[in-house]
């Protein structure tokens, strides 16, 4: 990682508070007065504005990029005094040479991410298929039962009711509905394929243990908290299925949907 310092300025890494500490310290600026609510709402404008390029700052840093942060501020000085040392399209265009570059790096640690993660989530899947009681589906979708139920199954066009709890192989919990005071209900069609399965072979009143392979889960896609290729775990108990007439049409809710 390489940054652009003045030789005053020490660290190596760049949080966003240090971001902010460095523009004020660059800048000289006096601690200003609000005395008025044309003061603060004046200082809020430039407190928004400093957020954001430090957030930029941050990020660009965190991927590698060089950024000279005394020309950061002496870039945003001149706009403002109208006195830019590049033109409007020369700024456009480093802008965007830089988006491409910070685009690159992004998508190849994504690959990354995602090779590591099906290599992990492989391994994840050959030991736990050995474990008593799990059982293994023709798609690779593999489920324990937990509490068995007695009631009826559903069918693909159906609405069910459940509460579960998601997690990543290695602990991370993304989704917990356990509690709720308003039920999770979704049409069992619009959900991944590791679920549509794995309902279906739950009668009401039952809890399951899922392990969903990539490929029957989000597979590359980067999901909320879910990483490309990651092999999901979920505790599954399906309270109760509604034929589509006995409602309106189920809310989507949760991180279930397909899409």
């Amino acid at each position: 990682m390489k940054i652009s310092m003045p030789t005053s300025f020490i660290p190596k890494t760049l949080t966003v508070a240090t971001c902010a500490a460095l523009f004020v310290s660059m800048a000289s600026f006096a601690a200003p007065t609000l005395k008025t609510d044309a003061d603060k709402a004046s200082y809020s404008i430039g407190a928004s504005v400093g957020n954001y390029i430090s957030g930029q700052i941050y990020n660009q840093v965190e991927l590698g990029a060089e950024v000279n942060v005394d020309l950061v501020v002496q870039g945003f000085v001149d706009a403002l005094k109208k006195q830019q040392q590049l033109t409007d399209d020369e700024v456009l265009t480093y802008l965007n040479q830089r988006a491409e570059e910070l685009n690159e790096v992004r998508k190849a640690n994504a690959e990354k991410l995602a090779a590591e993660n099906a290599t992990a989530g492989a391994t994840y899947l050959a030991e736990n298929k050995k474990k008593s009681g799990v059982i293994v589906t023709e798609s690779g979708l593999q489920y324990e039962v937990l509490t068995q139920g007695t009631g009826n199954k559903p069918n693909p066009e159906d609405v069910v009711t459940v509460e579960y709890v998601g997690k990543l192989i290695d602990g991370t919990e993304f989704e917990n509905t356990v509690g709720r005071e308003e039920p999770t209900r979704f049409a069992l069609m619009t959900v991944i394929p590791g679920w549509e399965e794995g309902l279906k072979l739950m009668p009401m009143g039952s809890k399951y243990r899922f392990v969903i392979p990539a490929e029957l889960a989000y597979g590359n896609e980067f999901v909320g908290e879910i990483p490309p290729q990651s092999t999901l775990i979920f505790e599954i108990e399906l309270k109760n299925i509604e034929k589509p007439s006995e409602k309106k049409e189920a809310r989507m809710m949760g991180m279930m949907p397909a899409h």
